[in-house]
């Protein structure tokens, strides 16, 4: 009972995360790499010899709307919510469907039910399928990976039917893949259907018009600016005097704007790594013996030192993600955990979206990372000190937790924040940020049309990731509550049906800038950021018209 135990309060944090992060790789993988679709196909036949079912012999097999009848029944039964009470409801359904087993093949479809029941409540759904393989007859694992089969596929299609929320007036469609990217016109010759992802309007909006708001998943002050205690280090407000709160001993010296901002930052992410908690096998606070205390806070100055050290906020953002992860199991495992205590109503919005009325299933901080593009993060020594050093804060609060840091996964995620997070400025910018030093490929970028350079944070969001790039954007992130909390603006109008986009680098020249010199600025960031050639109308006129600029003052000449 122990271990079992155990294994609730660790492998929920590992399998669910692990799955839904790496099937961006694998699937980029699939599409890129020609030795691993050779593995991937002799995986495959080994697995289907496996686990292949001879359907003329499954006689009590049940039919498929009976089987979606059953999932939507099973759907509305609540789920036990502490470790006890999901043992005890696991073991019983193991119980029930041996026992229809036994019954004759008249009993198979209840007999998968029971068993399907318990397969939602283990936290490592792989391993117990494949203990099903081998010890439950043909024709219930049968029904039982159909009901399993039919519960995913009505999950991730149904995804974009419920998110993004209505409230924001904007959906997620598939669009034709813009001619923007060298990738994109070498797969287009070959695919001419290739579709990608995209954010549409849901209804017309005039030129200035708000078109929705949307807090952070997670959000990182300049590391300029983090520790001096002039901007929040939750929803980076500046501050005054006043309203400064400041953790004592705090290895980031992070600073805080208000008891909600810190509670916040604590539920989600900071306790996990910065906090003094430490975790018992069952996600329960422990009493800590002052070995452990000493060791979590030097593996916490180390991890807080590197991260200053290094100028860049990526490990950052992936370590308060994967921070905010685990806790959200934690608080699914263990309610009311003083690791991961619920966030009060008026902060920003949780980690699940309500439950879809056609899959009946919540979405959470998983199902919305899994979706988002991300960069190809290449092994280099960095990101290996960066992991390490992860693993072992995570691990100073529970043993176990690093195994939830695995190269592929950690890079997957690191490269989804490269890609979409997004640069928080206020009125226009700051002047005051220091140079970026080392080479330009080095720099991390991030979307705003003001210019990294100018921004206070970053901000990594869930719906503005789904948002393209123009040079010409028909809409434009504001802050004007002077934190995080993102307000998606229209540049023009904005009919019903149309891509919403913005600029993701400053793509208007500055003063005494040419129009040329903005042009290959901008190029070179995109380029180097996300990994594109922007061809789009602006740019190509703007090159036609370079052509006949006057070499002199390098100013294009006026039509």
């Amino acid at each position: 009972m122990a271990r079992f135990s155990t294994v609730f309060a660790i492998a929920g944090f590992t399998v669910f995360a692990s799955l839904a992060a790496y099937a961006a790789y694998f699937d980029y993988k699939r599409r890129s790499d020609p030795s691993f679709r050779k593995k991937l196909k002799k995986q495959h036949k080994r697995v289907d010899k496996y686990i292949k079912l001879d359907a003329s012999s499954s006689q009590s097999q049940a039919p498929a709307h009976d089987l979606k009848a059953a999932l939507a029944q099973i759907r509305l039964e609540p789920v036990p919510q502490t470790v006890e009470a999901r043992e005890k409801y696991f073991l019983e359904s193991v119980a029930l469907g041996e026992q229809l087993c036994a019954r004759g093949p008249l009993f198979d479809l209840p007999a998968a039910l029971a068993f399907y029941r318990a397969l939602r409540v283990y936290p490592a759904p792989v391993e117990l399928i494949m203990i099903y393989q081998k010890t439950v007859p043909d024709a219930v694992f049968k029904i039982v990976m159909e009901l399993t089969n039919h519960d995913v596929k009505e999950r991730a299609e149904g995804y974009y039917d419920h998110w993004p929320p209505a409230s924001m007036n904007v959906a997620v469609k598939e669009l034709p893949l813009k001619q923007d990217s060298t990738v994109a016109q070498s797969l287009e010759a070959h695919k001419p259907d290739l579709l990608r992802r995209a954010l549409v309007a849901k209804k017309d909006f005039a030129a200035g018009e708000l078109i929705y708001q949307e807090q952070p998943m997670a959000t990182a002050l300049d590391l300029d600016l983090e520790g001096k205690g002039t901007h929040c280090s939750y929803c980076l407000r500046k501050l005054e005097a006043f309203m400064s709160i400041r953790p004592p001993n705090d290895p980031l010296g992070s600073t805080f704007c208000s008891k909600a901002c810190q509670l916040s930052c604590t539920s989600q992410s900071h306790n996990l790594l910065f906090g003094n908690a430490v975790l018992a096998a069952d996600a329960t606070t422990k009493m800590p013996i002052p070995e452990d205390v000493t060791k979590r806070r030097d593996v916490q100055i180390s991890f807080a030192e590197y991260i200053k050290d290094s100028g860049k906020l990526s490990p950052l953002l992936v370590a308060r993600c994967v921070a905010r992860m685990i806790s959200n199991e934690i608080v699914k495992i263990v309610p009311g955990s003083p690791v991961s205590p619920p966030p009060p109503s008026d902060l920003p919005e949780a980690d699940t979206v309500g439950s879809a009325a056609s899959s009946g299933a919540e979405y959470t901080f998983y199902d919305h990372m899994e979706r988002l593009r991300f960069l190809e993060v290449p092994p280099t020594p960095a990101e290996d000190t960066e992991m390490e050093l992860l693993r072992n804060v995570l691990n100073s609060a529970m043993a176990g937790l690093d195994d939830f840091i695995q190269d592929e996964r950690y890079r997957v995620l690191k490269g989804k924040i490269l890609y979409n997070a997004i640069g928080v400025s206020f009125g226009g910018g700051r002047l005051d940020k220091p140079k970026s030093g080392g080479r330009f490929e080095k720099w991390e970028l991030t979307r705003t049309p003001y210019g990294t350079s100018r921004q206070t944070g970053t901000g990594v969001y869930r719906v503005s990731s789904y948002l393209a790039h123009s040079c010409t954007p028909s809409a434009r992130p504001s802050f004007p509550k002077g934190t995080a909390e993102l307000h998606l603006v229209a540049n023009r109008p904005i009919k019903a049906g149309e891509e919403l986009t913005i600029s993701y680098v400053r793509s208007t020249p500055t003063e005494g800038e040419s129009v040329a010199e903005n042009r290959r600025i901008r190029r070179q960031e995109l380029a180097r950021g996300w990994r594109f050639a922007c061809e789009c109308t602006k740019c190509i006129a703007e090159a036609t018209e370079g052509a006949s600029a006057d070499p002199e003052t390098k100013v294009l000449k006026s039509k």
